[in-house]
């Protein structure tokens, strides 16, 4: 491996078997290794953070029949937000938006 350009083109052969190469070589790799893990262990206490919080693990569940009907129903007579729907039912915007198809200003009816 030759390195021709940067803080390392000096080191004209890296396979060669003397002490200053294999030094060098050693040292990028283990810096290189302690990267990869203090990315892992960031990484890991995010996603004990997420968890804690219940926001882990992939989007929000699709509503069920009769969740749609109750949203369908509470926004047609009770005059809820999509936002109010969204909480009362733990589902993401979308999900209240396509149970919602045909209730809305400017959108076709139900998909079938």
């Amino acid at each position: 491996m030759r390195i021709l350009s940067g803080p390392l083109s000096n080191f004209h052969d890296l396979a060669a078997n003397d002490a200053t190469t294999a030094l060098l070589i050693n040292v990028i790799t283990a810096v290189g290794q302690f990267q990869r893990d203090l990315q892992n262990e960031l990484t890991a206490e995010g996603i004990a953070a997420a968890e804690a919080e219940g926001r882990y693990r992939g989007r929000p569940p699709a509503p069920d029949g009769d969740q749609r009907e109750e949203a369908r129903t509470a926004f047609q007579e009770d005059g809820a937000s999509i936002a109010a729907l969204v909480r009362a039912h733990g589902v993401s915007r979308a999900a209240v938006r396509t149970a919602l198809t045909g209730l809305l200003p400017d959108q076709p009816g139900p998909i079938d």
